[in-house]
């Protein structure tokens, strides 16, 4: 379905310049699929945000599902951080670039760096940004430290961080497996009461503020201690 809705909404986006669209259907797909993969989801917490407000949407990333559940929910209109190599792939790359996700190369520093300054400049245009601080997917449901990147962008944009917790999705579809195991198909998302990066004294505070958040969320067991 990607392919086909990319084609019949590339082409708007290119002659108006506008991606709205593109975007607006990419949800409607990322929708249907889940509804047809049987997962269920169970919102908390969603009611305390404001949809004309841009955020820096922060979760946990325990799996392959985490992105399809949790984008299409969010408010308003967000931009992702994405794996460089993503970027690649015919029409779907093409795609992400119209629509303003800024891709990632996780293992060059610099390059690292450049993609905060990118996501800067999108959060400057409007929209929110959603990214999975740990930086790739637990093999084992518990949090890992959380990378310092999206931090420097939280402070120097000013923009206030949305703690999120994904209870659920390690079990139907773990790091490492390609089907969906039909013994757990609900999934929770809680989002916490909004963080302000100006309310903390250094970028420490801030990253154990947020560490602490979506720790609340999870099972004791899938808790870490040290936050990076």
């Amino acid at each position: 379905m990607t392919p086909i809705c990319a084609l019949l909404t590339l082409p708007y986006a290119l002659l108006t310049g506008n991606s709205n669209f593109l975007y607006v259907m990419g949800m409607w797909v990322v929708r249907v699929g889940v509804r047809l993969s049987g997962v269920r989801v169970e919102l908390v917490g969603r009611e305390k945000l404001n949809p004309k407000q841009t955020y820096i949407y922060m979760s946990n990333h325990v799996s392959n599902l985490d992105p399809p559940l949790l984008i299409p929910l969010l408010p308003n209109r967000t931009s992702v951080l994405v794996k460089q190599e993503l970027f690649r792939i015919p029409i779907l790359g093409f795609a992400m670039r119209v629509a303003q996700l800024v891709p990632v190369d996780r293992d060059n520093r610099e390059a690292a760096i450049a993609s905060m300054r990118t996501a800067a400049d999108v959060i400057r245009t409007g929209l929110s940004m959603t990214i999975f601080p740990e930086g790739t997917r637990s093999p084992d449901g518990r949090l890992l430290p959380l990378k310092k990147g999206p931090f420097y962008l939280a402070t120097d944009s000013g923009c206030p961080i949305v703690p999120i917790t994904l209870v659920g999705t390690h079990e139907i579809l773990p790091k490492g497996k390609m089907l969906i195991s039909a013994n757990a198909s609900v999934a929770k998302i809680i989002f916490h009461q909004p963080i302000m990066p100006g309310d903390f004294s250094d970028r420490e505070a801030l990253i154990a503020a947020v560490r602490d958040a979506i720790a609340s969320g999870l099972p004791v067991e899938q808790h870490v201690a040290v936050a990076n």
